[in-house]
């Protein structure tokens, strides 16, 4: 066998609006009744996945919140990988006109045009977060902290490496 582990996207990989196919859930629990590993990387926070998608069991490790949220489903336990910012960042960008904003573990991510208003409120509180871009998504994340990340970590959790 010369793959021991799958880690797919949610959006537009296993789920089409938000929905998995049947077929898709068939062929994941195919590919893990086979002794290989499923991860599922997201951009999304945990909570949407876990309603949305009933079959969470199916795999090992979700990396959530593009990589700054690692979840066990098999435990419940959860692996923050960065420092979340102060309170009073979401507010600030609240109070500065930023009304769609989504609040994670460690991400807080709201949709274009409010790019401009997170770096300038990123400068004013002179933390260390990066601005990544998803579509019409605006994700603020700690600096380094990204699906490729989490996905490393989360190989390593279950005892693999992203070499070959």
């Amino acid at each position: 066998m010369r793959y021991h582990v799958l880690a797919a996207d949610y959006d537009g990989t296993l789920a089409k609006d938000g929905q998995v196919d049947q077929t898709t859930v068939d062929a994941l629990a195919r590919f893990r009744d086979s002794g290989r590993r499923l991860l599922l990387v997201t951009g999304r926070r945990l909570e949407p996945i876990l309603d949305l998608f009933p079959d969470v069991s199916l795999f090992d490790r979700i990396v959530a919140e593009n990589g700054a949220l690692l979840f066990d489903p098999s435990s419940g336990e959860e692996t923050l990988l960065g420092e979340p910012p102060p309170p009073e960042f979401a507010e600030a960008l609240r109070r500065r006109g930023v009304d769609r904003l989504e609040t994670g573990r460690c991400i807080l991510s709201t949709w274009q045009p409010f790019e401009t208003i997170a770096l300038d409120v990123i400068r004013e509180f002179a933390i260390d977060l990066q601005i990544i871009f998803n579509k019409d998504a605006v994700m603020l994340l700690p600096s380094g902290i990204n699906k490729a990340s989490g996905l490393a970590k989360a190989l390593h959790q279950l005892g693999f490496s992203t070499e070959r």
